[in-house]
């Protein structure tokens, strides 16, 4: 059975973006950078909420082919080869109301389904294929699917940062079991590897 892993960034306080939304205000250092890409080359697909698929498609399909720049670090190797993992990986997202237009670069290799039919889609799918149904930021969607039983890793690279307020990474109570506590060498980053305490 194929298992579905939510991967994020967390403040050290529990947040996932600051009040405005801006999640970069956590530490996306290359550390994370390596560890998305660790995560896409163990994937089959791809599930995302709409508000993340849009921002991952407006920025990614480009860093592959850009040109060089050695002084910016959007276009490191890491980060070219992430852009490539998604442009041919299966992409789903979960949207009542997404229209993607066929000019889109990521239109061919992506599926949307309606909200309700994603905790069925999910139970389907970690049936058939091969390869980690990986979530990235998607908050809202993929609690949803955690109060459903249907999550089953939260990798949670946390940055040493203190938000004090922002958007919460949980939306309700969870019980987790500790996987793994992993430190990044030369970052202040520690992945925090977690099973829902259920499964």
């Amino acid at each position: 059975m194929r298992r579905t892993v939510v991967n994020n960034i967390v403040s050290l306080d529990g947040f996932y973006a600051d009040q405005s939304g801006n999640p970069t205000v956590l530490n996306m250092d290359e550390t994370f950078d390596a560890y998305n890409l660790e995560r896409l080359r163990s994937a089959g697909t791809v599930l995302l909420g709409r508000t993340s698929f849009e921002g991952f498609g407006a920025y990614w399909p480009g860093i592959a082919d850009a040109g060089e720049d050695p002084s910016n670090r959007a276009l490191s190797p890491h980060n070219r080869e992430i852009s490539r993992l998604y442009n041919r990986i299966a992409k789903v997202v979960v949207s009542d109301s997404l229209n993607i237009p066929a000019d889109h670069p990521w239109a061919a290799t992506t599926t949307v389904i309606p909200r309700d039919e994603a905790g069925t889609w999910l139970k389907q799918e970690k049936q058939n294929g091969t390869g980690d149904i990986l979530i990235f930021g998607s908050r809202v969607m993929w609690n949803g699917l955690l109060a459903q039983g249907l999550v089953d890793e939260l990798h949670l690279t946390v940055s040493p940062v203190a938000l004090t307020a922002g958007l919460p990474l949980f939306l309700r109570p969870a019980n987790l079991s500790l996987l793994e506590a992993r430190p990044f060498p030369g970052s202040s980053n520690a992945l925090l590897r977690y099973r829902p305490a259920s499964t």
